[in-house]
């Protein structure tokens, strides 16, 4: 075992470690010793320290960071690893050589190519996002332990890809999020070690069968959602033939998909004229024109409000992908009551028969109190819901069941009865 200063945590905090949940926060540290002898320690900021039981039991390695309330984010239980190079560019190979396995399908030059690389604590990589974008990375990194052998990882990304068939041309730091504040470190944004062939911040991908633009410079987070990717796939299969009301459309892509699944016609709706814009062009790519797609720029609740008083059945099928409605704890109850007021209203729009599909990315909106919100929504629409799927983020978004913040998005398609 390499000698590292040992952080001594709680029984609480003990249990959480032996059961595979990879932080410790601040409150669940007793004391930091040195490995050898009982003098007290100050490991720096970003270094690696072993974790340790008050009975003196090893229960992992992690990166330690004061400024943090996640004082460690353990990345090994394993008291032989050998925290080098080496170690890290197995884990890049373990990740893409899971995407292969569980995408090996659909995520093939030319037909599809984008998908995550690297999902933060699912892959052992705290804090870490690596999206591809057929020759381009778009990477999030907000943790400090990460940010000391990131050049290390996307060495090996850049290295390994093609053996999978993607050639890197452009890495994009988008390190933006408040959570770096958190850590210490300071905001920035950039391309990494001069990659920068499409130095616009714009490139093209598809996703099932179709093409979009990427902005993936300014665009939210890296560029484009890919978790969905599946569960667009579950709703083109109900569009046919109908017509679609896609609300917080974004880029499109529920919208796109629901054409190329056959719709009869999609409507799709976002209160940014930024994402409206970046819609249209996305739909423009794929040669469809405004008699089967339109875009409308609108806020989504009042749209639905207003479907509802003039008691108009516009569409047959509307989806639901908000933006998170809770980054925290403390505003869960506030996020329920604006879920169920928008699948309130969504329900009263749909006739009879009539399809949702909803959705939420929050991971502090957990499946059962969205069930919980689902249900109560139906009742106060009179309406009674027959649940054809319940999905999860596509599998190259993998949690860990034992990390119950990894299992965030939750999908639902429903008929309306």
């Amino acid at each position: 075992m390499i000698s590292l200063p040992k952080v001594i945590v709680t029984p609480k905090g003990e249990k959480k470690a032996r059961e595979g949940h990879p932080w410790v926060f601040e409150g669940e540290v007793v004391r930091i010793r040195s490995f050898d002898s009982d003098e007290p320690a100050v490991p720096a900021d970003g270094s690696l320290v072993h974790v340790y039981s008050e009975k003196n039991r090893f229960l992992g390695t992690g990166f330690y960071n004061s400024n943090s309330k996640i004082r460690v984010r353990l990345i090994s239980e394993n008291a032989n690893d050998r925290f080098d190079a080496d170690f890290w560019r197995r884990r890049v190979r373990y990740a893409l050589d899971y995407r292969k396995a569980v995408l090996g399908w659909i995520l093939v030059p030319g037909v599809s190519d984008a998908c995550r690389l690297i999902h933060g604590e699912a892959d052992r990589f705290p804090g870490l996002t690596v999206d591809l974008f057929r020759d381009t990375l778009s990477v999030e990194c907000l943790s400090l332990g990460m940010s000391t052998v990131l050049d290390t990882v996307l060495s090996a990304l850049v290295e390994f890809l093609p053996d999978y068939g993607f050639k890197i041309g452009t890495v994009c730091l988008r390190n933006e999020g408040d959570l770096r504040l958190k850590e210490g470190m300071e905001r920035e944004k950039g391309f990494w070690n001069g990659m920068a062939e499409h130095g616009d911040g714009h490139c093209k991908i598809l996703e099932n069968g179709i093409r979009y633009d990427v902005d993936f410079l300014e665009g939210q987070k890296t560029g484009f959602f890919l978790d969905q990717k599946y569960n667009r796939l579950s709703a083109a299969k109900i569009a046919s033939g109908r017509r679609v009301l896609d609300c917080f459309t974004h880029t499109g892509a529920f919208a796109l998909n629901c054409i190329r699944g056959g719709a009869a016609h999609v409507t799709a709706v976002d209160i940014s004229a930024s994402a409206a814009e970046q819609t249209k062009r996305n739909a423009a790519l794929n040669g469809i024109g405004e008699d089967r797609m339109d875009v409308v720029t609108a806020d989504v609740f009042d749209l639905l409000t207003a479907m509802v008083n003039e008691k108009r059945s516009d569409y047959d099928m509307i989806i639901l992908d908000p933006p998170a409605f809770t980054k925290s704890s403390a505003t869960v109850k506030d996020a329920f009551r604006g879920y169920k007021d928008i699948n309130y209203r969504a329900m009263r729009a749909l006739p009879r028969g009539g399809y949702l599909a909803t959705a939420s990315c929050s991971h502090f909106m957990t499946r059962p109190l969205f069930e919980k919100m689902l249900d109560e929504a139906a009742s106060d629409a009179g309406v009674s819901l027959r649940q054809i799927e319940a999905r999860a983020a596509a599998p190259d978004h993998p949690f860990l069941r034992t990390v119950p913040e990894t299992d965030y998005l939750k999908f639902y398609l429903f008929q309306v009865v």
